[in-house]
């Protein structure tokens, strides 16, 4: 995308990016194959379809949300002889923090296409921010990782450091929003591969795409997704696009490489007069 692409006097300000299955981690498989090996430190089979259900939820409500399943509850208070509560999200979260921390940098290579959509939207004026369901000591660890391979955003905000909470609140994209000096949250686009993540932006009154190939809700690598035939890719894709739009996104696309001719139709849709909260999704 470069500076004729965007349409003259176009609103924009600001994009906004989850990080794991947006920007980085092609099939966002570090968050869900933690949880898997954590709970199973605590005698727990957790699937990972099980594991990519919450996902996008900060990391201590996404163990809560696992532990509330039924199966998985089942198995715990088999396992315990008693329901689990809060002492074991806390237990869960310590043991999950640190297998999160050492294997999150193999898992920091940019999505494809993120390096120069990244360059472009700068080119173009616009600012970038980030929010993640990952802890800040996570972050600590893969924002180096990235910002080595050119995924370095303006501000960068963590799924444990907001008072108010995390997804499917508002209050990370407002934190962007406040950080960056944008002044209409209307300027903004919030692009995320998972329900909570999509909500969070909508919420925070903000366009909003979704990542249907590229994140939780297929949840392969490039190559596994790659070596499926169309059937299969034409199933997961859709089933990924129709979850995504029902939790409020206005575009899906595969990835963020196709982001850009999104921002054009974005655009184009505010200069008609269209604003995030009664806009037709496409």
């Amino acid at each position: 995308m470069n500076s004729s692409l965007l349409p003259a006097g176009h609103r924009l300000q600001a994009v906004i990016f989850d990080w794991a299955g947006t920007l980085v981690d092609f099939g966002s498989l570090a968050p869900t194959q933690i949880f898997v090996e954590a709970f199973a430190t605590f005698g727990i089979a957790v699937s990972l379809a099980q594991a990519r259900g919450p996902m996008g939820l900060s990391k201590r409500d996404h163990i809560r949300q696992l532990l509330a399943d039924a199966a998985v509850q089942a198995q715990w208070q088999a396992r315990f002889g008693r329901a689990s509560d809060d002492a074991d999200i806390d237990a869960l979260y310590a043991r999950f923090m640190p297998m999160q921390i050492q294997k999150v940098g193999a898992y920091s290579e940019p999505i494809p296409g993120a390096v120069a959509v990244l360059q472009q939207l700068r080119a173009e004026g616009l600012k970038i921010g980030s929010c993640s369901g990952y802890p800040r000591e996570v972050l600590e660890v893969l924002l180096p990782l990235a910002a080595a391979q050119g995924i370095a955003p303006d501000h960068v905000v963590a799924g444990d450091e907001l008072p108010a909470g995390g997804r499917p609140g508002p209050f990370m994209a407002l934190a962007n929003v406040l950080a960056l000096g944008i002044g209409d949250v209307r300027a903004c686009v919030k692009v995320d591969d998972t329900t909570p993540g999509i909500e969070e932006g909508r919420n925070a009154g903000m366009w909003c795409v979704g990542l249907s190939v590229s994140g939780n809700e297929v949840g392969v690598t490039q190559d596994a997704w790659r070596a499926l035939d169309a059937a299969s890719q034409e199933r997961l894709r859709a089933a990924a696009k129709s979850k995504l739009l029902g939790a409020g996104a206005h575009h899906v696309v595969e990835s963020i490489n196709e982001l850009p001719r999104v921002l054009v139709d974005i655009a184009q849709r505010q200069l008609r007069g269209e604003e995030p909260g009664h806009a037709v999704p496409l």
